[in-house]
């Protein structure tokens, strides 16, 4: 009460209404990897077009090519390196299917030793960014060691349950003649920390033309002579005299297309579909924009062991190509697949959202008076952000009191030597929404009643 001693009229303002809720970003990704400019090396950057991307870390690595001429016929054209970093054009496809903003950790440059102590540093680097709510790791899938690949991996998924922000979206490794990269996945993720995570298989053949350096694209010339002989040149060597053939090799070049894993694009789809439907709709039976197909065909039958595993209990999200519909993402599971809390990826990040944001809103509440007002300020704050949650649809149930529950008080949450030892206990119930997976209908034969 203030002290008034001059007469006059006063006027006092009392706050009556409980602080509201702001609903914290979701799908911020953070993209780990080499760039072309490593003067930010290590300090995650915020950027939101693909155009800060190149302003700020550089352009693409140049691959190399090598073909056969014999005549006028070019052939064999093949791509010297397929595991150059390829963060740039990952980047480019996550902005071409619904990115927007993100964050970009340079590990450093390209030429680089590729190494997990780099990833890990990377990842520890986002650990005093609050923003970041996924981490995107395809660049290591290119580490030279397989053990490198999951070790870094288990990283990440530590970092998410500490700080309980923040969601991995994992690719598995390149298939290849006798591996089998799923299987392989689920023998070396482990078992912990699962459900802060969901793979996706197979990798994608995008349309996007690979950045080459004229210098590094061999030719090797077959002569007509017997026996034949064989001359190598480089393609910049015949700009100038041998146009022609300089721009048929050219075309030949335009033909090869980057094959990416799929974390990028489903980083975009998570975005995407977080901004036009919300967190709690599953980013799932959604095209994929800029690219021919994934790089395997996977049937109904072939999807039965990714979704689901006896074994390991780990599931795969699976692309997929369908006649007439064009590559669908069909799947939405965590790793934890038989865990029927968090199996889904819309529940485990909905969640997320929701502890995030009250947390945050609930910092008001520190050192004010542990009794029935700071109480009720708080529950009314957070059944108000909720009860805007159920009616976009984000929770299960009719009625507000079917969706959802908050509880606070003493000899409900609390005791009174938590009050004496100053803790506030609140209680959230929430039912979540979940995707509808398996659509079932069933039919029979009614029999003639007239």
């Amino acid at each position: 009460m203030p002290d008034y001693k001059t007469p006059d009229v006063y006027v006092e303002e009392i706050s009556t209404l409980p602080p509201s809720i702001a609903e914290v970003s979701t799908a911020i990704p953070a993209f780990i990897g080499y760039t072309a400019d490593d003067s930010l090396k290590l300090i995650p950057t915020r950027i939101t077009t693909f155009l800060e991307y190149k302003t700020y870390f550089g352009g693409a690595d140049a691959v190399g090519f090598t073909a056969d001429i014999n005549g006028t016929t070019i052939s064999n054209v093949q791509v010297t390196d397929t595991r150059k970093h390829k963060l740039y054009y990952a980047l480019d496809l996550y902005f071409q299917n619904g990115g927007a903003d993100c964050y970009i950790v340079s590990l450093g440059k390209y030429g680089d030793t590729k190494s997990a102590d780099d990833f890990k540093a990377g990842i520890d680097a986002l650990k005093t960014e609050d923003e970041p709510t996924l981490i995107i790791l395809s660049e290591a899938t290119t580490l030279n060691l397989t053990a490198d690949y999951y070790t870094v991996c288990q990283h990440a998924l530590q970092q998410c349950a500490d700080l309980q922000d923040r969601f991995c979206i994992f690719d598995t490794l390149p298939d290849k003649a006798g591996f089998n990269s799923v299987q392989d996945f689920r023998t070396n993720i482990g078992m912990n920390n699962l459900s802060y995570g969901a793979a996706y298989y197979p990798y994608l053949n995008t349309s996007s033309n690979y950045v080459y350096d004229e210098s590094k694209v061999s030719l090797s010339f077959y002569a007509l002579t017997s026996p034949p002989g064989v001359k190598k040149v480089a393609l910049a060597d015949i700009k100038q005299d041998q146009t022609a053939l300089y721009n048929a090799v050219k075309q030949e070049l335009n033909k090869m297309r980057v094959v990416l894993p799929p974390a990028s694009v489903m980083a975009g789809i998570y975005a995407l579909t977080d901004r036009t439907r919300g967190v709690w709709k599953a980013p799932a039976n959604v095209s994929i924009n800029a690219i021919i197909g994934p790089s395997v065909k996977i049937s109904s039958e072939g999807q039965e062991n990714l979704n689901v595993d006896a074994n390991s209990g780990k599931s795969i999200n699976a692309i997929r190509s369908f006649v007439g519909k064009g590559t669908l993402v069909w799947g939405a599971r965590t790793l934890a697949g038989n865990d029927n809390e968090w199996k889904y990826v819309p529940v485990r990040r909905l969640f997320i959202m929701i502890e995030e944001s009250a947390k945050k809103a609930s910092y008001f509440a520190v050192f004010e008076p542990n009794t029935a007002v700071t109480w009720l300020k708080v529950k009314g704050m957070i059944e108000s952000f909720l009860y805007g949650l159920w009616q976009q649809g984000a929770m299960a149930g009719s009625t507000s009191k079917a969706a959802y529950y908050v509880n606070v008080g003493l000899g409900t949450t609390m005791t009174q030597p938590d009050i004496l030892e100053g803790r506030m206990i609140v209680e959230i119930g929430i039912a979540a929404v979940r995707p509808a997976e398996f659509i079932i209908l069933r039919f029979s034969h009614k029999l003639q009643e007239a």
